[in-house]
């Protein structure tokens, strides 16, 4: 077994996983800290070290919000099981699952990124235990990055400062971490040629960035994006705004600092993080992605839709029940109007559909609500074919009944439990038939890791049922229900409704 590596800092020494067939390295150094003179600076080389680093405990966690128990909040409930976990501004370190015994086996990569809407997570959470994925003959690598206000803060003197990296400093973590990855997987037995990039939530907006971005060629070889596809088809609502320009960020950052009492970066960087944390936290403020025209030079899911996108194979998905875009109108007459205003002439097509005439407004809004994912998703999947790219997607719907007293369907996030195969740390009182689904997705996902294809032979030797690619002509996806089943249907009828009228507002 691998125990003991070096990278490029020094030497790690790794302990047994709960299966001691799997070597786990936590709170390995990536980057210098990101405090002081490097605070809202591009990452940067980790220091050496001298004695042997035993990476045994994970890192605290990036600057955020203290979580605090509450059996009302659901996600609290259900991860924030630690309120008291270590946290601080020096951040920067990933962890590594290994299951090889020699540095030469070049075994698949996976580097995972959590989500939370780029204001809360860290790889510590329970879920996201890479031992599972490792049995498969992968090597996992969970990544920390910056957050909320020290990830994706901007201002005019840092601009001025570092024009070649102004902004993104959590997505740039996120680089530099696989970029780490990347040079030093081989010591771990993995194939530097051969990594996937995936990521949950804003985790997934996160690999999006990162697919899309200019920056990043040859950096890996996958994508996985997992409830983080997404548009919107009515406007108004409470998604928030995650992309701004980088002009808009900076005055942002300007009337922050006025809000911390400074004047200067310089300043602003001698501060305590709780007391920029606090400011930031009392502000009400939701800062993610900037448009530098650097790491991010335009709208992802543009970019994506424009194939400016690295060619790699993408595997994407949704649970049933997230991020349904509703209509925001409250009569009849409003919901008619915004008809009208969205799609023209074919309003009454439309109108039709969500059975209008009926006179039940409330169904009527029930049929008009679609999921922004799975909207999101067939646009990417239709231009794909249509335009001849023809790289391989792959398209899921996570639709299992979930258990508990709290009766919480498909609720955004709950996957995660399934594809990490870690349901046994869940309080929920998951039986057979949810073990025997995360066996079969947790397969899948080490099959795409591996190959970009996620078919292969489940744990009993049978083969997994047969998930094709998604294709304009074959507009399909994997059901992860009760069980695997790959589904021939075609979307609903408005959803091919509102697809059409999107490409005939954008035609390819």
């Amino acid at each position: 077994m691998l125990r003991v590596v070096r990278v490029e800092g020094g030497v790690v020494q790794g302990l047994p996983a709960a299966d001691p067939r799997i070597t786990s390295f936590k709170g390995i150094p990536f980057a210098a800290p990101p405090v002081a003179e490097n605070r809202w600076r591009a990452p940067q080389p980790a220091r050496e070290w001298e004695d042997v680093l035993k990476a045994y405990e994970f890192a605290p966690v990036s600057m955020q919000v203290r979580q605090e128990i509450d059996v009302n909040n659901i996600y609290t409930r259900e991860w924030a099981v630690e309120p008291d976990i270590a946290m601080d501004e020096d951040c920067l370190y990933l962890n590594v699952w290994t299951p090889a015994n020699r540095s030469d086996e070049k075994l698949p990569v996976f580097v995972w990124y959590f989500g939370g809407g780029l204001q809360v997570g860290h790889p510590a959470e329970m879920e996201f235990d890479g031992e599972r994925i490792a049995r498969r003959g992968v090597v996992v690598v969970t990544i920390n990055y910056r957050l909320n206000v020290f990830g994706f803060l901007c201002h005019p003197e840092i601009t001025e400062e570092s024009p070649e990296a102004p902004a993104n400093f959590g997505h740039l973590d996120q680089q530099f971490a696989t970029n780490w990855v990347k040079r030093n997987i081989a010591a771990f037995g993995g194939d530097p040629d051969n990594i996937t990039i995936g990521g949950q939530s804003a985790g997934g907006g996160s690999v999006m960035n990162q697919l899309t971005s200019p920056q990043n060629e040859g950096l890996f070889q996958r994508a996985i994006i997992q409830s983080g596809l997404i548009t919107r088809l009515y406007p108004g609502g409470r998604t928030p705004r995650f992309l701004r320009t980088l002009e808009e960020a900076e005055q942002d950052g300007v009337r922050f600092f006025e809000s911390l009492g400074v004047s200067s970066l310089a300043d602003a960087r001698k501060l305590d993080a709780v007391y920029v944390r606090d400011k930031y936290l009392a502000s009400k403020a939701f800062w993610g992605t900037v448009i530098d025209n650097k790491f991010n030079v335009g709208d992802p899911f543009e970019r994506l839709l424009q194939n400016k996108r690295w060619p790699v194979p993408v595997m994407f998905g949704h649970t049933s029940s997230e991020f349904f875009n509703v209509p925001q109108v409250t009569t009849p007459d409003e919901f008619k109007t915004l008809a009208v205003d969205l799609f023209g002439d074919d309003a009454e097509d439309f109108l039709a559909l969500c059975g209008f005439s009926s006179g039940n407004f409330d169904e009527v809004l029930r049929q008009a609500s679609v999921s922004s994912i799975e909207y999101a998703i067939r646009i990417a999947g239709q231009v794909n074919t249509d335009t001849g790219v023809n790289l391989p997607m792959y398209y899921y719907n996570f639709d299992a009944e979930i258990p508990g007293w709290d009766n919480p369907g498909t609720f955004h996030s709950v996957d995660l439990w399934f594809f990490f195969e870690t349901l046994a740390k869940c309080w929920r009182p998951f039986i057979g038939k949810h073990y025997d689904l995360a066996r079969q997705m947790c397969h899948y996902w080490a099959n795409f890791i591996r190959s970009g294809d996620p078919n292969g032979k489940d744990s009993t030797g049978d083969d997994l049922p047969r998930w094709e690619p998604y294709t304009s002509k074959a507009p399909y996806g994997m059901r992860f229900a009760d069980q695997a089943e790959f589904i021939r249907d075609q979307p609903s009828d408005i959803m091919k409704f509102i697809i059409g009228q999107y490409f005939k507002k954008n035609p390819l």
